[in-house]
């Protein structure tokens, strides 16, 4: 299977705002194959402050780099993507901006030939009621973002390209995690071995909703990888 592993940057959010930057990196068969596409877009349009302070962008920089309007870039986007599945966080938003300048273009639309796979979705099924941002995500997968200080399409991309294979990648880590209040977002259990040899453990059974509860989650497990180890025969 091909994927696309795509982001976007824009002026900002609401209609009648443009792309700015497009970033995205190819996976074939669940790896990185080293090609990407990457371009900065003249959108024709102001930037606004809340957008510039997210990326860094500037209409000064992008008409002093030369930057094509998206008309010139529309070919070769839709062609490098073309037939594959994109991979996005929070898809509805980049799909949407690029589903407009499509428009603008008279152009088909995203998932007229493409697929698309919203890891935030995803994201939210795997983890309810926790953060799911990009972020949260790279600390959840101990993976270094440290390098991001302002957000970039192609880095973005890269980012969640390495997020995606850890997260569909089969079972991870079974640490017990908690959400907030806490730096590192796991549990720090400790056990004074003393009281383990001198206790009498007490043995807990499973309610019926726990019982159901934790179904539910081998079902999740057999959903997004090759399935669970406790039910193999």
């Amino acid at each position: 299977m091909r994927q696309v592993v795509l982001d976007t940057e824009t002026t900002g959010i609401g209609e009648g705002h443009r792309i700015i930057e497009i970033g995205c990196v190819e996976v074939i068969e669940r790896k990185l194959t080293g090609r990407h596409y990457h371009r900065y877009v003249h959108p024709q349009r102001a930037i606004d402050a809340e957008a510039q302070e997210v990326h860094g962008i500037s209409i000064e920089w992008l008409e002093e780099s030369g930057a094509p309007v998206f008309a010139q870039v529309a070919d070769e986007f839709r062609e490098f993507i073309a037939g594959a599945e994109l991979v996005i966080h929070n898809a509805a938003f980049d799909v949407g901006m690029m589903d407009a300048e499509f428009d603008r273009l008279n152009l088909s639309r995203t998932r007229e030939f493409c697929g698309v796979l919203d890891t935030l979705t995803l994201a939210r099924e795997m983890f309810p009621g926790s953060r799911v941002s990009l972020d949260a995500l790279c600390k959840r997968y101990d993976i270094d973002n440290s390098h991001r200080e302002l957000h970039g399409a192609l880095l973005d991309s890269e980012i969640l390209a390495d997020v995606y294979l850890a997260m569909t990648g089969g079972q991870t880590d079974l640490a017990l995690a908690v959400e907030d209040n806490n730096d590192n977002g796991v549990a720090d259990i400790s056990l004074d071995e003393s009281l383990l040899n001198n206790a009498e453990l007490k043995v807990v059974m499973a309610t019926a909703a726990e019982v159901q509860a934790h179904q539910q989650f081998l079902d999740l497990v057999d959903k997004k990888s090759e399935g669970a180890i406790w039910r193999r025969e």
